[in-house]
């Protein structure tokens, strides 16, 4: 039967709300809109109304209920979200496996051949230098930072003697990559050691050297499943002569394909992002999260990466940086592993968490305040303890007698021997002459005798000085001994813990 063409333009244009109907995406079949009730053609040819057939079919044509209608919200895509340079940056334990062709530039006294007495420079041959170069490599990433790879290639070659005879070197090795995984642009470097030989079907016989490379490079991520990726290193072998151990360096430049495997299907979101699109009414809050799955509907979710589903804000009362609902003692500032402040059980001043006895007080003597342990001063301290015999200095000055350098250099051992005694060195005058003058001189002999101890190694924050003139006598002034006595030089052992600065 033969069918104008008038006649099938009209026809078409009748069907094609059906067709479109047909073919539409599940969602937009089921909503409807305005062409829902499009027209279709009867047995006779004649368009009747969509929904008559329906209703006449017994098919409910009413509207969804209330619950079908409600939108829903859609969950964000981080991965999308993100600029290109930051989408396809490097994951924890991804793999990459891969291809490479390039160029390596050989040694001119490379050592690729098998020793041959019998023959001229016992069979060295001279190789082309710039030779094709192509493999393949697998890598591991066990962080984004830094992974392993194990690479095997070809380096096919040519005598450089004018014969024109191909050779096949080739190369074994596995290195240690470090990368700056932040971008979908990733630089790095590398260094590891394989073996570098040749095989046995040419004229330079079989031979295998080992070989160290380092180098540097880039990395580019195309996409969830592609890297492009420029090498440029160094090969370290052995040259010509027994002697000549890596030596010989040659340069190879390398461009390769990879296929990145064990990609997360999601990019983890950014603090920046909310974890859902908001989607139409029903969102009270106004933080993005539909009030049918929001647990807090007049309270805003805080977006920091801790429980941003539930749509509830979080607090942290006390600032240490634990939530409320982790958080032991939520009034109280508090460290881990429970948010709780450290304890001090022994009352020693000294907190728990670095306390080294905690059943125990600090003993605070001078000797080894700093660890919270109960302990005695040696008898060695204590003998520098107090006023001490043998040190003396010229009359009516600060000047230090050569009798007392012994008696110094004891104190010094002393003082190396336990480097967590500090001392106060104080000074003391007999009576006579004006006291302002005794003060002054007492201070000046403490303070000389502290600068031989730091001139002989003790560090100057172990030491303090002080004169006390003649205020604290030890004997009486009336008799030339009692002011031999008073004229003195006491260490003190300072007490308590050493403030850092």
């Amino acid at each position: 039967m033969r069918l104008r063409f008038p006649s099938l333009v009209c026809a078409l244009g009748l069907a094609a709300p059906s067709l479109a109907h047909a073919w539409a995406p599940p969602d937009q079949a089921e909503a409807g809109g305005e062409g829902s009730a499009g027209l279709t053609l009867s047995s006779s040819g004649a368009a009747e109304p969509q929904a008559d057939l329906e209703a006449d079919a017994g098919v409910d044509t009413r509207a969804n209920t209330s619950a079908e209608a409600e939108p829903r919200a859609r969950k964000w895509n981080p991965r999308k979200q993100q600029p290109w340079i930051q989408r396809w940056a490097p994951e924890p334990h991804m793999f990459e496996l891969g291809v490479y062709g390039g160029l390596f530039r050989l040694n001119g006294e490379h050592e690729l051949f098998e020793p041959n007495a019998a023959a001229p420079l016992q069979g060295w041959l001279p190789l082309r230098r710039s030779n094709p170069d192509f493999g393949g490599r697998l890598g591991y990433y066990p962080l984004r930072f830094f992974g392993v790879e194990a690479e095997g290639g070809v380096i096919p070659g040519k005598l450089d003697d004018g014969s024109g005879t191909g050779v096949m070197p080739f190369t074994v090795r596995g290195h240690a990559v470090a990368q700056l995984g932040l971008w979908s642009v990733t630089p790095f470097v590398l260094v590891g050691a394989g073996m570098l030989g040749i095989n046995g079907s040419g004229p330079l016989g079989a031979d295998i050297d080992p070989a160290m490379h380092f180098g540097a490079g880039a990395k580019i991520y195309i996409n969830r499943w592609l890297m492009l990726r420029v090498d440029l290193r160094d090969v370290v072998s052995h040259s010509l002569g027994v002697e000549n151990t890596f030596v010989s360096h040659n340069f190879e430049g390398l461009i390769g394909l990879s296929v990145t495997l064990n990609r997360k299907n999601q990019a983890p979101p950014r603090p920046d992002q909310p974890s859902v699109i908001p989607a139409g009414p029903g969102d009270r809050d106004g933080d993005g999260i539909l009030d049918v799955v929001d647990q807090c509907i007049d309270d805003p979710e805080t977006v920091n990466g801790y429980l941003d589903e539930d749509g509830c804000p979080e607090s942290d009362r006390d600032g240490d940086g634990f939530y409320d609902d982790q958080d032991t003692c939520p009034d109280e500032a508090g460290v881990d592993p429970d948010g709780c402040p450290p304890k001090d059980t022994d009352g020693d001043g000294f907190l728990d968490d670095v306390d080294q006895c905690i059943e125990e007080p600090e003993t605070d003597n001078g000797f080894e305040d700093d660890d919270g342990c109960p302990d005695e001063v040696p008898a060695e301290v204590l003998r520098f303890s107090g006023a001490i015999k043998g040190i003396t200095f010229e009359t009516n000055k600060a000047t230090i007698e050569r009798s007392s350098l012994p008696t110094l250099d004891e104190a010094i051992r002393i003082l190396q021997q336990y480097p967590s005694v500090r001392i106060e060195i104080i000074g003391h005058t007999d009576d006579r002459g004006k006291r302002d003058h005794n003060m002054q001189l007492s201070r000046e002999r403490a303070e000389s005798v502290m600068s031989y101890l730091v001139g002989m190694g003790i560090s100057e924050d172990r030491v303090t000085t002080n004169g006390m003139g003649p205020d604290v006598p030890i004997d009486t002034n009336d008799t030339k001994a009692g002011r031999a006595n008073n004229r003195r030089i006491e260490f003190r052992v300072v007490t308590g813990k050493l403030e850092s600065n």
